[in-house]
């Protein structure tokens, strides 16, 4: 079961309130628990809900980063559904459409169709198992263990494709907030924790990416100290924790 937890480095580290944080925790506690008493079935459906959940983060950043090219990717869903979606408010607003609907987004980060016809997959194993057809599909723990591996390297190619919507976000929230006297919060860290990943919904995974990203590409947008203070403030904080093999799997503390 340790092997399940990684799913956790790809979901958010805050949310936006209580009631998310604790829809995520619940589902982490009846995928624990069901696992734990050998109800590998609706472990399984619970590990599934998380999973979706992370495809739902991941749109809804391609919605706040691309909001053009999201709405263009609209066409084809029904009136209610496209306005649903196009005034979403929150990440889990995607559970109003049907799950091999909305992982079409994916298109948008560069996955192609033959990909994503392979993670739609997991919505028929999903469907399979939530019916009353009379079947157990996943009746021991070998059986379970099998569908996580296969599950967290489908979430592992599909975290590949983001990197330049994570880029283009870490990009705006230097450029917008390099200026202490001017933002929320004075403290970089305060500031990275309530407005780069909280707003954005970040997991460790896209930090990761942020770490990574090139400040020589402002030139001289932006003094390259003020931008260099945020940027060490998000290394000291998470690379830290990663270096150490401590990044926290399962953050659900978080909330403003």
């Amino acid at each position: 079961m340790e092997e399940a937890f990684e799913l956790g480095n790809y979901l958010p580290l805050s949310f936006k309130n209580e009631t998310e944080r604790d829809y995520i925790a619940f589902l982490w506690d009846a995928f624990e628990t069901n696992y734990t008493h050998e109800k590998y079935q609706f472990a399984f459906l619970a590990y599934h809900m998380l999973t979706m959940s992370f495809v739902y983060f991941n749109i809804w950043q391609i919605k706040q980063t691309t909001p053009k090219d999201f709405a263009m990717d609209l066409i084809g869903f029904g009136k209610d559904i496209e306005k649903s979606l196009l005034e979403a408010t929150s990440p889990f607003v995607f559970s109003t459409g049907t799950e091999r609907s909305i992982l079409r987004f994916l298109k948008l980060i560069a996955c192609d169709n033959g990909k994503i016809g392979t993670y739609a997959k997991l919505v028929d194993d999903r469907n399979n198992t939530a019916h009353a057809n009379g079947n157990i599909f996943f009746s021991t723990q070998k059986a379970l263990d099998t569908k996580i591996t296969e599950i967290l390297r489908v979430v592992d190619e599909i975290q590949t494709h983001p990197k330049p919507v994570i880029e283009h976000c870490y990009r705006q929230f230097l450029i917008e907030n390099n200026v202490p006297e001017e933002r929320a919060y004075p403290d970089a860290a305060d500031q990275i924790r309530e407005i780069l990943i909280h707003e954005s919904y970040l997991s460790q995974k896209d930090i990761e990416i942020c770490l990574g990203f090139d400040l020589a590409s402002f030139g001289d947008a932006i003094p390259s100290a003020q931008a260099r203070e945020l940027h060490d403030a998000l290394v000291a904080r998470y690379r830290m924790d990663d270096e150490r093999g401590e990044a926290p799997a399962i953050a659900l503390d978080s909330v403003t």
